[in-house]
């Protein structure tokens, strides 16, 4: 499976790029991982999982591997991105590019940064880059019913069926909302895919709580006020990274499966609830068509029996067949 990838966007001035260069500075070789791009707005991040670190030890393995996330660097959002603002254009193209967004806020004081807007108005940075996303993915929504009318006046069932899906859409947008709040369904959420929607795309708040400057009042509200995905980072003393970085893997709903032996240990990348074989093709695409069946066991079960031969005999590793969904922290040996 190639890495999924988060864009981080925000306003001039709010720290996007402090935070990008500090995250990228955990970066890991590129070599490991045959999607990466050699990009220098683009961060290949490990998360943190103490799992893969103790499962090496066990093994005793040559080399160990953990599991990334992408992020990538966007240039910064002025009002009016929209219409061409700015860099708006590439702006949101490069957005449309993205799996999900680490939306930053700007919530510290500190005279010698200048904020866009000269004052510090977490909600309603957050507003000015939501309407701009909104407005982008309003138009892209009218220009598709229009493309579309044609099909729909013959009586086409997909195409009645897209634009039904469309005019929800169209309805929330037009009331300032993100498409998101439609509540879809994943099959019609899979109908419109190929129009990449800003406003459907998974987000995450990124509080920016500059150290020194903390503005407390601001910081625990906001969580509450976005609907609890955000999370409070320092970029400058580096706080806060592996809370962001756990939290945008959850965010792009995914988890992760291990394999270990001498040669390596490594974390794979898989969707939540994906059966054994389409886990395994994050191992090789050879895996699902060629898939017999499964060793698993716990991780945690595998260390405190002190040896795979332990495990076995306490009866703590099961064979799967195809059917299996992986849990997270399955260590799973395949049979092809």
């Amino acid at each position: 499976m190639s890495s999924l990838s988060i864009g981080i966007v925000g306003l001039p001035n709010v720290g996007k790029s402090t935070l990008f260069n500090a995250l990228t500075k955990k970066s890991v070789p590129a070599e490991n991982y045959p999607f990466c791009t050699i990009d220098p707005s683009v961060g290949i991040v490990p998360v943190p999982d103490e799992r893969v670190a103790l499962l090496s030890k066990f093994s005793k393995s040559k080399k160990t591997i953990p599991a990334v996330i992408e992020f990538v660097d966007i240039a910064g959002l002025v009002a009016g991105a929209s219409k061409g603002e700015g860099l708006g254009n590439k702006f949101l193209s490069n957005i449309r590019e993205v799996d999900a967004i680490a939306h930053v806020v700007r919530t510290f004081e500190d005279n010698s940064v200048i904020h866009v807007a000269n004052k510090i108005e977490p909600m309603q940075d957050i507003g000015v880059i939501n309407l701009e996303l909104v407005l982008s993915d309003m138009e892209i929504v009218s220009k598709r019913i229009a493309n579309i009318q044609r099909e729909v006046k013959k009586g086409e069932k997909e195409a009645i069926m897209e634009e039904n899906i469309l005019k929800k859409i169209e309805k929330v947008l037009e009331e300032g909302k993100m498409a998101s709040e439609v509540g879809l369904t994943e099959d019609e959420k899979f109908k419109i895919k190929s129009l990449n929607l800003l406003t459907l795309k998974p987000m995450l708040y990124v509080l920016n709580v500059s150290e020194a400057n903390e503005n407390v009042e601001i910081a625990p509200s906001l969580g509450e006020e976005v609907g609890g995905w955000a999370v409070k980072v320092d970029p400058v003393f580096e706080k806060g990274f592996d809370d962001l970085i756990k939290k945008s893997y959850e965010l792009l709903g995914l988890e992760t499966f291990l394999t270990t032996g001498e040669d390596e240990t490594r974390a794979w990348t898989i969707k939540k609830n994906s059966t054994v074989p389409v886990a395994g093709m994050a191992i090789h695409t050879d895996f699902k068509d060629k898939f017999i069946r499964a060793e698993v066991i716990n991780w945690k079960d595998l260390l405190d029996s002190g040896f795979y031969t332990n495990a076995r005999a306490k009866g703590l590793v099961r064979t799967e067949g195809k059917e299996y969904i992986v849990k997270d922290g399955d260590v799973i040996e395949f049979k092809i």
